[in-house]
């Protein structure tokens, strides 16, 4: 069974023993990047992939990358949700039938810098809004896709729309409608195995998925090659079988199939107070090094692994964590800590600790970071937290916390940047 690190249950908490009884699992988003991953120590979430795709970057690799004009901020909150769920990074997002002005938007989709492709419920798109099925390998039968999480799945049909977030347009992008009724309700029994069912906004706590991490799909070669079980199938009416999916078919990083600004993603918030904060408004912004606003100027460049997307992060005690992700769909930090207090999943020490670590690339280049733990939080009827923390046997998962009062950058595989492709993290 997956470990369920993401999120803390709605309870409103008095005391440190109801902290720790109520932060139980709850469903959603993501844990970090593209890799295979089975376990209780598994990070909180993420879709399992094989391998990385293979892609061609546009521009070169000199240091040199297209300019663009398009206008490529929009908003991202922390508040509260209809799931009373702490410490999740929301935005809009709009889709339309491909080449077409029919157009629906969503709100309440959860910003994951930890996964690749847009999830968006069915039930949060308009009655009738009919958009394309993208077939399952190279037949006729309509794609259905189990994306597996830490915290759990989501089943439900692949769709072609133009998903639009600012100027920025990813024309015809293979997406998830998750619980769509052209596949069958029942999941297939190798993605029922895979936890929580987070197939609606119940148990999603969100109205979807953006995932905007640092590979262009979802799945990747492996699922190109062959039939990966739990990842695409084919859906004729009599059942669903196990199907191969070209790339193109793939449920697909929107950012990555942007014309301009493709490059990557800046997720940019407020720092906050040890209280943490009732809400707060940030910006994501597209591509890297593309335009004024998206300069890297002097942050670290922390290169990631090419096949799974990890960094290495060293904690100042020495543990050395060599699977090491940045990811804004986890709630909370999470690490393994032989000494602090734990009260189930989460770390309860009686006072604030403050820790400190070091985030290093695969080249070895590294930056330092201090970070806090604290206890008794939700108390303050707050719901952006950057000192929560949870326990990880074997990976670090630096999950929203992280990003409070940083600019951080996540660039996307085979794309160009001032600063060489990615994947690389940066801040």
């Amino acid at each position: 069974m997956k470990a369920r690190l993401r999120r803390l249950a709605p309870q409103a908490l008095l005391a440190l023993f109801p902290l720790c009884a109520a932060l139980t699992a709850c469903g959603g988003g993501d844990a970090g990047p593209a890799y295979a991953t089975t376990g209780a120590t598994a990070p909180a979430s993420v879709p399992r992939v094989a391998s990385a795709p293979s892609t061609t970057g546009t521009g070169g690799t000199n240091g040199t990358v297209p300019q663009s004009t398009t206008p490529n901020v929009v908003a991202v909150t922390v508040g509260p949700t209809p799931t009373s769920t702490r410490n999740m990074l929301m935005t809009s997002v709009t889709v339309c039938v491909p080449g077409t002005a029919d157009c629906a938007s969503v709100d309440h989709v959860q910003v994951d810098t930890g996964s690749q492709g847009l999830r968006l419920l069915a039930s949060a798109l308009p009655a009738g809004f009919a958009l394309p099925a993208v077939p399952a390998g190279a037949g006729a039968d309509i794609a259905g896709e189990c994306a597996v999480f830490g915290t759990g799945y989501t089943w439900g049909a692949v769709r072609s729309a133009d998903v639009k977030l600012a100027g920025e347009i990813a024309a015809a992008l293979p997406i998830q409608v998750i619980a769509d009724p052209a596949v069958p309700a029942a999941a297939p029994a190798g993605c029922v195995g895979s936890g929580l069912a987070m197939n609606s906004a119940a148990t999603l706590r969100s109205n979807g998925i953006l995932g905007v991490g640092p590979f262009s799909a979802d799945c990747g070669v492996s699922c190109v090659r062959a039939a990966v079980t739990p990842w695409y199938y084919a859906c004729p009416a009599s059942g669903c079988t196990a199907s191969t999916q070209p790339l193109a078919q793939q449920v697909s990083n929107p950012v990555a199939g942007f014309a301009t600004d493709n490059n990557g993603v800046i997720i940019d918030l407020p720092a906050l107070a040890d209280s943490g904060a009732s809400g707060l408004s940030g910006s994501m912004i597209f591509g890297i090094g593309t335009q004024a606003n998206n300069a890297l100027g002097s942050a670290t460049v922390l290169r990631a692994n090419s096949g799974t997307g990890y960094v290495k992060t060293t904690t100042s005690d020495g543990t050395v964590y060599s699977l090491s992700y940045l990811d804004t769909g986890s709630n909370a930090l999470y690490f393994n800590s032989p000494t602090m207090t734990r009260c189930g999943f989460w770390y309860c020490p009686s006072s604030p600790v403050s820790l400190g670590a070091t985030i290093a690339g695969i080249d070895g280049v590294g930056a330092p970071v201090t970070f806090a733990v604290a206890t008794t939080l939700l108390a303050t009827g707050n719901w952006a937290f950057s000192n929560l923390a949870g326990y990880n046997g074997r990976a670090f998962g630096w999950g929203l916390p992280f990003f409070f009062g940083r600019r951080v950058f996540t660039a996307i595989a085979s794309q160009a940047t001032p600063a060489g492709s990615g994947p690389f993290f940066a801040f």
